[in-house]
């Protein structure tokens, strides 16, 4: 199984995007984070649900978990209102790093050992060209678990 047959369609947001319909996107698809393409419609980054969490969390809370206990619900409620007017490349973290590219030739050990190499819970498939990367799709740990289980015999393929 080839990368290309791997790989779904799946939310992208830019780094011009708004964070809020971004952390939107996040959680009403339940995605474990989005694929972040820059002004050229290039892979960038992928920006985890965790990393938006942290965006919401004050950094006061973050430097001492115990201030946690001491919010109250009135204003945890509020956390939210940290995205507004924010873009989705403000929330990327300083250290995010350019997210793993599968040729759309990969083999599915490739991507898997690609996927295992950089801790990532999702590959892009990409093909390059003259004119820039063209992005065919994304591969999810979870799809690429489910197909190799699947062709073991261990889940039914769906």
């Amino acid at each position: 199984m080839r990368a290309r047959d791997l790989a779904v369609e799946y939310e992208t947001v830019s780094v011009d995007s708004d964070a809020m319909d971004a952390a939107r996107l996040m959680a009403e698809h339940k995605l474990p984070g989005l694929l972040v393409l820059d002004e050229r419609g290039e892979p960038k980054a992928i920006l985890p649900a965790s990393q938006m969490i942290k965006v919401l969390v004050p950094a006061y809370v973050i430097e001492d978990p115990t201030l946690a206990a001491v919010v109250d619900e009135k204003h945890a409620d509020r956390l939210c209102q940290a995205l507004a007017g924010r873009r989705v490349g403000e929330c990327l973290s300083s250290t995010a790093a350019t997210p793993p590219v599968a040729d759309p030739d990969d083999t599915a050990l490739e991507v898997a050992a690609l996927m295992a190499e950089v801790r990532s819970p999702l590959v892009a498939v990409a093909e390059k060209a003259k004119d820039g990367t063209h992005l065919l799709g994304v591969i999810t740990a979870s799809h690429l678990l489910h197909e190799l289980l699947g062709a073991a015999g261990v889940v039914s393929p769906e």
